[in-house]
């Protein structure tokens, strides 16, 4: 009973998490796209109120004029909207999604052992300190070169170089699937802590210095959009990494982290393209397609690179014992019901008795055989020759009697 409001609780936080990441996501892709798609106003009034650049869109059946102030309006509104709120809620509900899945049980979800063989405790405080770290690395590489000459580029090279490394740590001290989502998790700490750190505190300083009738510090705006910008290029990297988890050929693969890497750069390739089409449509930009076509050969190279090899045709053999349903129940009840059992039904999965295999038996090929997922991490030890075993048990007709 318990598994099962643990699912449900899994359900609603991962339910409000897509929510809130699709408003937070929506978000910034919707200013990105106003910030480059802006015109110098042929309107005298807007010229004169210090409007540095508009859009005229329709929606909805309406008319709409988006206006940008090269500095600052001259008289300052009392009520304005703040856009955090969806960062903050995507990035609670997150955490709290990634420690009930994985940093709850660790032992199952976030240990490999024939990779780290490390208690539980050490994994989790390990987990964390990628998210603590990357930020402050970040942070410091944007401090210490942001400001300078060709600082955009060089904060790009240092930060992409920074991910490899913890990309590559991150395969090879835990479970794959976990690896993955960790990466993503803390390059998505980083996007929200741009906006907690630096994005928020800046404006809120700008607002303040003009309610107070005071200059306002341009590099409150500058430093500010320098995080938004940045945050642009991390999320479709980080939406694949949380996807990620339904594709175990992606982290199941010898060279896990390499596969991570390149649909990471495929995807902020192709995210490059979007933002540099704006600008190229009103003449501000070259052509985006060499940005899109650099994504797209990206991923079909990984395509085929990852294309697993052909399987030479079975020289004649003797065919396969049968295998009875006593072998494989005593699988089950060594390797998989510690999770699956009376006691725990993970996912509302049971392996304990004929009539809960014979329902379950296509998932079990498929999670033990196929993507060899299960056990997670491998917890139990299952064998190579168990997994074969439950191969040919499948292909048998997984019978039960």
């Amino acid at each position: 009973m318990e598994s099962y409001y643990l699912d449900w609780v899994n359900l609603l936080l991962r339910w409000a998490h897509i929510i809130t990441g699709i408003a937070w996501i929506g978000t910034s892709f919707y200013f990105v796209m106003l910030d480059n798609s802006l015109e110098k106003p042929r309107d005298p009034e807007s010229l004169e109120k210090g409007v540095g650049g508009e859009q005229w869109a329709l929606h909805g059946g309406g008319f709409y004029n988006m206006q940008k102030y090269a500095v600052q309006p001259k008289k300052l509104p009392e009520h304005l909207h703040w856009s955090f709120l969806e960062s903050y809620s995507t990035w609670v509900t997150g955490f709290l999604l990634f420690s009930m899945s994985y940093l709850w049980n660790a032992s199952t979800y976030l240990i490999d052992r024939s990779k780290m063989d490390w208690a539980p405790s050490t994994a989790v405080i390990v987990a964390l300190a990628f998210f603590v770290a990357f930020w402050f690395v970040y942070d410091g590489i944007c401090r210490l070169f942001g400001r300078g000459k060709h600082g955009d580029r060089i904060v790009g090279v240092l930060v992409a170089l920074f991910i490899v490394l913890a990309s590559w740590l991150a395969c090879h001290w835990f479970a794959g699937r976990a690896a993955f989502l960790l990466v993503g998790a803390m390059m998505a700490t980083t996007m929200s802590a741009n906006v907690c750190f630096w994005i928020i505190p800046g404006q809120r300083r700008n607002v303040a210095a003009m309610r107070a009738g005071k200059p306002v510090d341009p590099a409150n705006g500058q430093r500010g959009k320098q995080r938004s910008v940045h945050n642009t290029y991390f999320t479709l990297p980080v939406v694949f990494a949380m996807m990620s988890n339904h594709y175990s050929f992606t982290y199941t693969h010898a060279y896990n982290w390499i596969v991570l890497l390149l649909i990471m750069l495929g995807g902020a390739a192709i995210r490059q393209f979007f933002v540099v089409r704006h600008r190229f449509k009103l003449g501000n930009a070259r052509n985006p397609w060499p940005y899109a076509l650099l994504g797209v050969a990206v991923l079909g190279l990984t395509i085929v690179w990852m294309q697993p090899a052909p399987v030479a045709a079975a020289v004649a053999a003797p065919a396969p014992a049968a295998v009875s349903y006593a072998q494989v129940r005593q699988v089950f009840e060594q390797r998989c019901l510690l999770c699956h059992g009376e006691q725990v039904q993970m996912k509302g999965v049971r392996l304990d008795s004929p009539q809960q295999v014979a329902t379950h038996a296509q998932a079990v090929y498929q999670q033990a055989v196929v993507s060899r997922i299960m056990p997670m991490g491998n917890s139990t030890g299952m064998t190579e020759d168990e997994r074969a075993l439950l191969g040919a048990w499948f292909q048998a007709g997984a019978k039960t009697q």
